[in-house]
């Protein structure tokens, strides 16, 4: 008996996510522990510095001894890895927060607490390079959300996720000030303490714990299958970018003081308010462009396209009524397709559907695009529209010589043929879809006996 899988809900990871994402992460933290340990290899080994490019050599001993433990600890946090890997994890990550909470202790009370003693008397620390104090608090955020990570209970669920909100604020905040700082275009002044290399790996290291998170709590809204989800994603990079770009527009107009201030605010504004009216259409248009999807979803067959049997009673049932409003003939044509268990068991079920697809291409071609089109049953089709029992007694012609001509040119598949029957209103009565299809199937039965008998 084969093991029952529950469907996936829309809140659920999406499969499809979680393999990049996976790919992602160990590239990300595979690119942080070799900038760690070559950083630490030049504080070390000065003289190597000479070979490579300048950036290199501006990350010191102490930011790259605290990167390489934070990547080790993310990558032992990994759910799947052994349960003997956790303890380690647990260890890194607190010897992380407590050192970076002991620079922060430093920098704020002026205490000597021998930060620098993992690298000797004469080793740099972030005090004596003059560090920002948001990278130890940076480091602090990072240390404390990847020990809660791995605990397993709601409270540290939340905690985690306020963690790395703060975390990406910080990232966001010393981001921006590095590029405002470094980038001419702002004419703003360079008085960065963080290196640009120890900025990027801080910056590498919060991703992969939003990753780690993201499969619970609130950050599962990236990875799920939902309309919420693909419009989360959808909006988040625009969301974070358009902020600044304000702001770097403003800093540059300001600065180049060629507009009056009225002007420079009235444009900003303005600006402001189309980008959120763009944004605005664009949500309207994805959320309209995912109702008809679940629309189609709910009313289609999922193999063949036609409708299913909802979808034919709800649409058939308002060609009908607008049939007898106008008094015009209506007719239904159940289709029956012969031997399809004949074919499932012969060929497979694959080539089994593979002719239903084929039916549905024949029936779709056969009749026109007015008329509802619908696979109501595992191998019975249903057509209805404005046909007189004459124009019917054509379609249902037309859609034998179809199959006929079909078997003729691919005589190497199994044989294609329906079995039909049809009726149609009369005027003088107003008759319910119900009963029509009703008679269509019986008419479609006494047609298979006869088969049956002409063949006997």
């Amino acid at each position: 008996m084969p093991k029952f899988i529950p469907a996936l809900s829309p809140s659920d990871p999406d499969p499809a996510l979680l393999r990049p994402l996976a790919l992602v992460t160990r590239l990300c933290l595979a690119f942080v522990a070799l900038t760690a340990l070559l950083s630490l290899t030049l504080s070390l080994i000065p003289s190597l510095g000479k070979v490579l490019p300048g950036g290199w050599r501006f990350m010191n001993a102490d930011n790259g001894l605290c990167v390489l433990l934070s990547a080790v600890s993310l990558h032992l946090s990994d759910r799947h890895r052994t349960k003997a890997a956790r303890p380690l994890s647990l260890v890194l990550a607190a010897l992380v927060a407590l050192s970076a909470a002991a620079v922060l202790l430093e920098s704020r009370f002026q205490v000597p607490l021998g930060i620098g003693f993992l690298y000797g008397p004469s080793a740099p620390s972030w005090l004596s390079a003059g560090i920002s104090p948001l990278t130890p608090a940076g480091f602090l955020l990072l240390g404390m959300a990847t020990f809660l990570l791995q605990l397993r209970n709601r409270f540290a669920g939340l905690l985690t996720d306020l963690l790395i909100f703060l975390l990406g604020l910080l990232v966001l905040v010393v981001g921006s000030e590095y590029l405002f700082g470094v980038l001419p275009f702002f004419y703003l002044s360079n008085n960065i303490g963080t290196s640009p290399l120890t900025l990027l790996c801080l910056f590498l290291l919060a991703q992969v714990a939003l990753f780690r998170r993201a499969e619970h709590g609130v950050f599962s809204i990236l990875l799920g299958r939902g309309i919420g989800s693909r419009i989360a994603r959808l909006l988040s990079p625009i969301m974070l970018v358009v902020p600044f770009l304000r702001e770097a527009a403003r800093v540059r107009i300001v600065n180049a003081s060629r507009l009056p201030p009225n002007f420079t605010t009235a444009i900003l504004a303005s600006l402001a308010a189309i980008v959120a009216f763009v944004l605005l259409l664009s949500i309207g248009w994805l959320i309209s462009g995912m109702e008809r999807e679940i629309h189609d979803l709910s009313l289609r067959d999922e193999l063949t396209g036609l409708y299913n049997l909802r979808g034919f009673h709800l649409l058939a049932e308002q060609a009908l009524r607008m049939a007898q409003r106008s008094l015009v003939p209506f007719s239904v044509l159940f289709i029956d397709l012969d031997s399809l268990k004949k074919i499932n068991d012969a060929y497979g079920h694959d080539v089994g559907s593979s002719t239903l697809r084929e039916a549905a291409e024949l029936i779709q071609a056969t009749f026109r695009e007015t008329d509802v089109l619908a696979r109501i049953g595992g191998d019975e089709f249903a057509a209805a529209g404005q046909f007189s029992d004459e124009t019917i007694s054509v379609a249902a012609d037309r859609l034998r010589k179809a199959s006929a001509l079909r078997n003729t040119r691919f005589g190497n598949r199994p044989t294609l043929s329906f079995s039909m029957g049809h009726v149609t209103t009369d005027l003088s009565r107003h008759e319910s879809l119900k009963s029509l299809l009703s008679k269509a199937d019986d008419a479609m039965y006494e047609e298979k006996r006869s088969k049956k008998s002409a063949s006997n």
